[in-house]
C-alpha cells in the first residue's frame, strides 16, 4: 500500500527498522505528555474556511536567511540518522535539495558535513551541540565555516538528557549483556534494514565528533557519551564565544518562554525555534504551538521565529504560520520517511506535505504564504 501521510511512513518505518532505533525516533521523555501534546495542540487549531477567492496562483514560497524556499519547511537536525537507512544523512539531504528546502544536519549525525554536501550539491544548515572540549568545538566550528554551511542552528535545551523511558528499556541507555544481545537478535528480523544499514552503511560513527569521541565503542549506547560530554555550564555569554567564531545566520533552537526569547534577541542571535525537542527532554512544559504567538509577539520584529515539534502534515505548517512562525521544522516525519524507504520515500513525504500545504491555502483564501496570520484561524 502506498503511504499516503507522515503517519504510513510511521507505521512503515515502524516494521522495518530494529526497535531499538524506532523508539529512540519516535518516543519523548518521561510520560510522554509533551509529545503528544505537541501533536494535539496543533490539531486542535480549527482553521477558517473561505470560499469564492481566487486562489489559482498562490505563492508558496519564502525567503529565510538569504535563501529562496519553495516552502516554509526544513528538516529538522536529528541524530543517528545514517542508522535509519543507508548514509541516511546524505539521502535526506538529496531529497530535501530536490524538494527546495533545507537539510539541517545533526552534530549527532553518521554522515559529515563534507560527505551530505557532496550528496546534495550544496552544504547543509548544520546544527551544533556544545561539548566540554572548546578547543574541539573550534575545530568544528571552522570546519563546517569553511565547508560553506550557510546558517548555524545552535540546540540549547540539552544541558542534559532527558529521561526517555524507551530507551532505558530496549539497552539504548545503559543497557545490559541481556539488552544488547536483544538488540542483535532483534536486528536479524529485519532483513531490509540489516543489508542496507548494518552491512553496507558503514561506517558507523558519528563523523563530527568522531575526534572527540574515540571512547564510544558501540554507537547504540552514544547517551552514555552524550551525559558525560555535553557542556551543562553553559549560559547566555557564551553565545559570545559561537559568534566570534561563527560569521553566518545564527538560530537558537530550544525557546519555549518569551523572557528566553528576549535573551535570545539581546545576544545577537538572528533567529530562534520555539521547541520542546519533540518531547524528549522537560516532560510537562507547553506545546511548542501553544508557546509560538506569544514568543512571536514579544520578537518577532527583531528575531525570524521559526517553530518545531508536532507538525505531521501541510495544514499543521499553515497552522504554525497563523501563529506567527515563519516556517516550520520537521523531524520525525523525515525520519520515519527515512527509515521506511530512503531517499525516495522522503522526497514523497515533502510532496505531500507540499500537495497537503497548497489546498489548506486553497481553502482558507490564503493566496501568499509570506502574508499567513492569524485571520486563517477559526475562533
Amino acid at each position: 500500500m502506498k503511504p499516503a501521510s507522515v503517519s504510513d511512513y510511521r507505521e512503515a518505518a515502524r516494521r522495518r527498522l530494529p526497535r531499538v532505533l524506532f523508539d529512540y525516533i519516535d518516543g519523548g521523555s518521561y510520560a510522554e505528555q509533551t509529545l503528544a501534546a505537541n501533536v494535539a495542540d496543533l490539531q486542535g487549531l480549527k482553521l477558517r474556511q473561505r470560499v469564492l477567492r481566487d486562489v489559482s496562483k498562490a505563492r508558496m514560497e519564502v525567503e529565510l536567511f538569504g535563501q529562496s524556499l519553495a516552502m516554509p519547511l526544513v528538516l529538522s537536525p536529528v541524530g543517528l540518522a545514517g542508522m535509519y537507512a543507508r548514509r541516511g544523512e546524505a539521502q535526506a539531504a538529496r531529497a530535501a535539495k530536490a524538494a527546495g528546502v533545507p537539510f539541517c544536519l545533526s552534530t549527532m549525525g553518521v554522515c559529515s558535513v563534507g560527505e551530505v554536501a557532496e550528496a546534495a550539491g550544496a552544504p547543509p544548515w548544520f546544527q551544533l551541540y556544545m561539548i566540554r572540549d572548546r578547543g574541539f568545538m573550534a575545530e568544528v566550528l571552522a570546519r563546517v565555516a569553511e565547508a560553506g554551511c550557510p546558517v548555524l542552528v545552535f540546540t540549547i535545551d540539552l544541558p542534559m538528557p532527558g529521561a526517555r523511558y524507551r530507551d532505558v528499556r530496549n539497552g539504548m541507555v545503559g543497557g545490559n549483556a541481556r539488552q544488547r544481545l536483544a538488540q542483535s537478535l532483534d536486528g536479524l528480523t529485519r532483513p531490509g534494514w540489516l543489508w542496507d544499514v548494518q552491512l553496507n552503511g558503514g561506517p558507523h560513527t558519528l563523523a563530527t565528533v568522531h575526534g572527540a569521541a574515540k571512547d564510544l565503542k558501540r554507537l547504540m549506547e552514544f547517551w552514555t557519551w552524550v551525559a558525560k560530554s555535553f557542556d551543562a555550564s553553559l549560559t547566555w555569554d557564551d553565545i559570545g564565544w559561537i559568534r566570534e567564531r561563527w560569521k553566518g545566520p545564527l538560530i537558537l533552537k530550544g525557546v519555549l518562554d518569551p523572557a528566553d526569547a528576549e535573551e535570545a534577541a539581546r545576544c545577537g542571535a538572528d533567529g530562534l525555534v520555539v521547541s520542546n525537542h519533540g518531547g524528549r527532554q522537560l516532560d510537562g512544559v507547553p506545546s511548542s504551538i501553544a508557546a509560538l504567538p506569544a514568543i512571536a509577539e514579544a520578537v518577532g520584529e527583531r528575531l525570524t521565529v521559526l517553530m518545531d515539534g508536532g507538525v505531521r502534515s501541510g495544514l499543521d505548517v499553515l497552522k504554525a504560520l497563523a501563529c506567527g512562525a515563519k516556517a516550520c521544522l520537521i523531524g520525525r516525519a523525515w525520519a520515519w520517511s527515512l527509515g521506511a524507504g530512503g531517499e525516495p520515500a522522503v522526497a514523497d513525504m515533502l510532496h505531500i506535505i507540499r500537495r497537503e500545504l497548497r489546498m489548506a491555502m486553497a481553502l482558507t483564501g490564503c493566496v501568499d504564504l509570506r502574508e499567513a496570520g492569524p485571520d486563517l484561524l477559526a475562533r
